[in-house]
């Protein structure tokens, strides 16, 4: 692990620097390593996936913990540099990819199942890889997240609250979030402007309350949370009606929330989990 200066060094003298375009911020702290990965809890015989190795200050203290570590890494400077210093354990695959299009359906296949993730994200791309594991929570089991603590927020927000959104819905209803740590912008380097959060969202085995629900079309219930957020302060009538689901009508919209026991007036953002899914479920039959 190495510190602040020890990381300037070492992209300094292999001519490297930390890419905006990549949003790459470094840990510099080896206790915060070590207390997300107590907190993240593998088991010795994981296979893990981490997303973003960097200089591998999470990478090489995993590798420990667990049977395997497949990392996977966008930047060629840091991939040759490794392949150079020969500095990762034997139990380290380090594949040079762009993790948004990494084909996570294969990555399943050959390792035996379902997907469990850690990674240090870069801020920007938060927001795509949370929903690419959306569309692929049918194989997945968990994932640790580094996240900007705005984001993370929103992920275990409740309705009526501000940071109340489509995440909050969409991940409600089929994982669970925990919030493990926060992490304060001084144990990166470089500096970010904000904390960060981590959490684990965890997708398998379902909780009690999740297997309750009715079933419902993730595609269609995306569709319509979206739409619905996306003039989050019209009525729930007036925001539904414009997302054009279904082809609807006004009065047909109206019919579907009576069905589903929604008074027209309310706001997106105060519908619950359950109700969202069970207002897909009459979308739906239409």
């Amino acid at each position: 692990m190495y510190t602040r200066q020890g990381i300037r060094d070492v992209l300094e003298n292999n001519q490297l620097a930390p890419k905006k375009k990549f949003g790459q911020n470094f840990l510099v702290n080896q206790q915060i390593v070590q207390a997300i990965l107590h907190r993240a809890n593998p088991a010795p015989e994981d296979t893990i996936i981490e997303l973003g190795v960097g200089l591998g200050s999470m990478t090489i203290p995993l590798a420990a913990r667990v049977k395997k570590v497949i990392g996977i890494e966008i930047d060629s400077g840091l991939v040759r540099w490794h392949a150079e210093e020969h500095d990762l354990p034997d139990n380290v695959t380090l594949i040079h990819e762009d993790l948004l299009k990494s084909d996570f359906p294969l990555l399943a296949a050959q390792n035996g199942g379902r997907l469990k993730i850690i990674a240090n994200l870069p801020y920007s791309i938060s927001n795509p890889l949370l929903f690419k594991l959306l569309d692929n929570k049918d194989i997945m089991d968990s994932a640790v997240l580094m996240l900007q603590k705005e984001v993370a927020e929103r992920l275990i927000a409740a309705p009526s609250t501000k940071a109340y959104g489509v995440l909050s819905v969409l991940l409600g209803a089929c994982t669970t979030v925990e919030s493990l740590m926060k992490i304060g912008p001084e144990q990166f380097h470089p500096r970010p402007k904000v904390d960060s959060l981590v959490v684990k969202i965890t997708f398998n085995p379902l909780p009690k309350q999740l297997k309750q629900l009715p079933d419902y079309d993730m595609k269609l219930l995306k569709a319509l949370v979206k739409g619905a957020f996306g003039q989050r302060r019209k009525t729930l009538l007036n925001s539904l009606h414009a997302t054009g689901i279904k082809n609807l009508g006004k009065d047909e919209v109206r019919q579907v929330l009576a069905e589903a026991g929604l008074a027209e007036s309310r706001r997106p953002d105060q519908l619950t989990v359950a109700e969202y899914i069970n207002l897909s479920r009459i979308y739906g039959e239409k």
